[in-house]
């Protein structure tokens, strides 16, 4: 949770410091005010990377030589990162960070932004992200097992492009098959788990789905009726002509059907963004059971498009039970005072990168 928070020359912020509520914060302002800037630089603190561009120097402000957000967690542990031109230096709790995964410990996020439809739209690796940030929160060993299967599949993949012998290929197999198996049965397991409460949080925020049945259906990234270690060893042919390993975990892909059905064709712009919040919410709500809870953030970036103000109220009502920590972007003034219960909440006005709080 973030107690304080600080933009000097982000974006188009020259300086910014808020003290946000431990509820709902609403930034409400037009567009290119510099909204979603603050959302961005939330983001950065969790992730150590932007969700909008993908070179860090980008954010910050022209006719600087640096961008920096600060932010104190939990109202304590400090965190802050300064982009430079050519360098770009976080530090956390007063020491250098070692790795990103640090980040992502101390400030677990989710961003529902403002084009969502991207969980249907960019293909496959999107939602391996999504479920990867859940399977990473609850279980503490998936980092090391993506870790081994990482450097193991660089390594077959290099031996693949420089036409080695298949011995110098075949010997990555083991190690990539057992973390890779590994790999399938923590995402398998925690989407298990997502399917529990998916359809309850998705049929408070969209009614009309109450009748309907869900599915879980997981792609695991080579045939289901085959172990992967006799995948990559059948494969090997395959793999030397394309010069990299086709199938894995690297490829998986999963979804939650209705009705047995593709959500992708079946719902409407504004019920696929309900679909996506829903997704991250169970996310969200498995993380009580792991005392990340009352850590946690939820960013949802420009909540008004796409959704009728019916579907807004069923939102705003849904979140104000949660008692979690949200930022909402939104260029309609009117949407604050819709929250039937405003405690711990707070209004930041901004107008040409410039912050008011109400």
């Amino acid at each position: 949770m973030i107690s304080q928070l600080s933009l000097t020359q982000f974006r188009n912020i020259i300086s910014l410091d808020i003290t946000p509520a431990t509820g709902i914060n609403f930034i409400i302002g037009e567009n290119g005010s510099g909204k979603t800037s603050i959302l961005e630089a939330i983001y950065l603190l969790g992730m150590g990377r932007s969700f909008r561009s993908p070179t860090l120097k980008s954010l910050i402000h022209f006719d600087h030589e640096f961008g920096q957000v600060f932010a104190r967690l939990d109202d304590q542990i400090p965190v802050g990162i300064r982009v430079e031109k050519q360098a770009v230096q976080i530090r956390l709790n007063k020491a250098p960070l070692k790795k990103l995964s640090e980040l992502a410990s101390y400030l677990p996020l989710q961003l529902i932004p403002a084009n969502c439809h991207q969980f249907f739209e960019q293909g496959p690796r999107f939602r391996r992200q999504l479920v990867d940030w859940g399977v990473f929160h609850v279980e503490h060993s998936f980092l090391s097992q993506w870790q081994t299967y990482k450097k193991a599949l660089q390594q077959r993949n290099y031996a693949l492009r420089h036409q080695l012998p298949d011995r110098d290929i075949q010997v990555w197999n083991k190690q990539l098959s057992a973390s890779g198996e590994a790999i399938t049965n923590s995402r398998k397991k925690h989407l298990e788990s997502v399917l529990k409460v998916f359809k309850k949080n998705f049929v408070e925020l969209c009614p009309f789905f109450s009748g309907t049945e869900v599915s879980l259906r997981y792609s695991s990234g080579w045939p289901k009726d085959l172990a992967f270690d006799e995948v990559l060893t059948s494969a090997l042919e395959r793999d030397k002509v394309l010069g990299y390993t086709r199938s894995g975990p690297h490829a998986a892909d999963w979804t939650i059907r209705i009705d047995g059905q593709n959500p992708a064709a079946l719902l409407s712009r504004g019920q696929q963004k309900l679909f996506f919040l829903a997704v991250s919410l169970s996310q969200l709500d498995l993380l009580t059971a792991h005392q990340q809870y009352q850590k946690s953030v939820l960013l949802i970036d420009d909540l008004t498009s796409e959704l009728d103000h019916e579907h807004q109220q069923l939102v705003l009502d849904k979140l104000n039970k949660l008692q979690l920590q949200t930022f909402i972007t939104s260029t309609e003034e009117a949407l604050p005072s819709r929250l039937k219960q405003p405690e711990n909440t707070t209004v930041f006005h901004v107008e040409h990168g410039q912050v008011l709080t109400n």
